[in-house]
C-alpha cells in the first residue's frame, strides 16, 4: 500500500482559550463545539476574525496585537475537507505569514508573556498524533520505505508556517534564552523529538534545523537532548527497528560530534560503543547509512585512539548474505582506514584481513569490484 492513499488521523479541531492577561477587547471567536476531538457533521465550523495589520497601529501596541494574532492561531482546523472554514483557513495562514514576519523582522523583544503565548500556539498546533504507517493500517510487515511514496500532511500550509515562527523565536538575536528556557524545556524538546518520526520528509527537515538551533542556542538543554536522541536509538534498533528520523537525528549528531572538546569524554565514546555501532545492524540501514558512516569517521578523526574499536564494530555487525548492506559497510570501512593511524591499523590487522577474504570470494560483482578498491588502499 502507497503511504499518499493511506487514511490519516481523526480530524482534530481545537481551539486554546485565551490568556487571563490578554485584552478585554480581543478578536477571537470560537464555538465550543470545536473542541471536541471529532465534530459532528452539523457542528458549526470555528470562526476567527481577522485583525488590523502591525503596520496599521502604533508601535507601543504591536506586542498587544501581536499576542492577540497569537491566540487567534491556536484555532486547529480539519484538513480532510479542504472545502471546510476555506476563509477561516486563509485567515489563520495570512495571520501566522504575519507573525513569522513580525519576529523575523527585529521589531524588539518579545514580553515574557508573549514568548509563553507563542510557545503555546506552537504546542497547539505542532504536538499532534502522527498518522499511522502503511504497515501499521494494513497490520502486514513493513514495506521497503525507498520503495513507499512519501506522506504529505494536508495541513502543511499551516504547519510550515508555525514551524518558520518557532525557528525564527530561536535564532533571534532578541530572544532571552535565560526567559525563553521556561517555556521551551525538557518537556517541550520530548516533544519536538517525538515528531522525528513523521512520515511527511518537509516537517523532518524543519524538525531537525530547529533543534539542532535549540541544542546551539540553549547550553542547558545539551546533555539532555543526547541522551534523548540516544534513547531514540536504542529503542529503534532493540525494539522497532522502525522510525522515519534517523536520518536527521544523524544529521544533527554529526555536526555535535564535530563540536566535541578534546579529550573526548567517557560518556561520548559510551555512545559510539553503545549507540552508534549497533545502528548497523536494522536491515533498512541503508535509509540513514550516509548520515551514520559520517558521524563515525567523526569520531575517529577526533580521536585515533577509536579506529581499532570502530572497525572491530563495524565487523561484529557484517552482513552475511545481504550484499548491498556490503557494499555500504566496505565503503564505510574504507572512509575509516583513510584516516586511521598505522599503530591502530596494527591492532584490527587479523580479523579485518579475514574478513577482506572472504568478501574477494564472493559472486556480487559490486561487492568483489568493492573489495578490491579496499584491499588496495590497505596493500598502500
Amino acid at each position: 500500500m502507497k503511504r499518499a492513499n493511506r487514511k490519516g488521523p481523526k480530524a482534530e479541531v481545537a481551539a486554546e482559550p485565551p490568556a487571563a492577561s490578554a485584552p478585554a477587547s480581543s478578536s477571537v471567536t470560537v464555538n465550543h463545539a470545536s473542541r471536541t476531538a471529532v465534530p459532528s457533521s452539523g457542528a458549526a465550523a470555528p470562526q476567527i476574525e481577522s485583525l488590523p495589520l502591525f503596520r496599521d497601529v502604533p508601535i507601543p501596541e504591536r506586542q498587544a496585537l501581536f499576542l492577540r494574532k497569537l491566540q487567534i492561531c491556536t484555532v486547529v482546523f480539519d484538513f480532510s475537507d479542504t472545502l471546510r472554514s476555506a476563509r477561516e483557513k486563509e485567515v489563520k495562514r495570512q495571520t501566522l505569514s504575519e507573525l513569522v514576519d513580525f519576529v523575523q523582522s527585529g521589531s524588539g523583544r518579545l514580553a515574557e508573556p508573549v514568548q509563553e503565548q507563542l510557545i503555546r500556539t506552537v504546542a497547539i498546533n505542532i504536538f499532534r498524533c502522527l498518522p499511522p504507517a502503511s504497515h501499521e493500517n494494513t497490520g502486514s510487515e513493513a514495506a521497503d520505505p525507498e520503495e513507499e511514496d512519501p506522506y504529505l500532511d494536508p495541513a502543511w500550509p499551516h504547519l510550515q508556517l508555525v514551524y518558520e515562527l518557532l525557528l525564527r523565536f530561536v535564532i533571534s538575536s532578541d530572544t532571552d534564552t535565560k526567559v525563553a528556557k521556561r517555556y521551551i524545556d525538557h518537556t517541550f524538546v520530548l516533544r519536538i523529538l517525538d515528531l522525528f518520526d513523521s512520515e511527511d520528509p518537509r516537517e523532518r527537515e524543519y524538525l531537525k534545523t530547529i533543534l539542532h538551533r535549540i541544542y546551539g542556542k540553549f547550553m542547558i538543554h545539551r546533555p539532555f537532548i543526547r541522551k534523548a536522541i540516544n534513547n531514540i536509538f536504542y529503542r529503534f534498533i532493540f525494539e522497532t527497528q522502525r522510525h522515519s528520523g534517523i536520518g536527521e537525528l544523524l544529521e544533527i549528531l554529526g555536526s555535535i560530534i564535530n563540536g566535541f572538546a578534546l579529550p573526548m569524554k567517557e560518556e561520548h565514546k559510551l555512545f559510539l560503543v553503545r549507540a552508534l555501532i549497533p545502528l548497523h545492524k536494522p536491515k533498512l540501514v541503508g535509509m540513514y547509512h550516509q548520515q551514520l558512516s559520517y558521524c563515525i569517521v567523526q569520531f575517529v578523526e577526533k580521536d585515533y585512539k577509536l579506529a581499532d574499536t570502530v572497525v572491530r564494530g563495524l565487523l561484529k555487525y557484517w552482513p552475511v548474505i545481504n550484499c548491498q548492506k556490503e557494499v555500504l559497510f566496505l565503503g564505510e570501512l574504507e572512509e575509516v582506514l583513510e584516516v586511521t593511524q598505522p599503530v591502530e591499523f596494527q591492532r584490527c590487522m587479523v580479523p579485518l584481513f579475514k574478513q577482506i577474504a572472504r568478501c574477494l570470494s564472493s559472486s556480487h560483482f559490486q561487492v568483489w569490484s568493492s573489495v578490491h578498491l579496499l584491499f588496495f588502499l590497505v596493500a598502500c
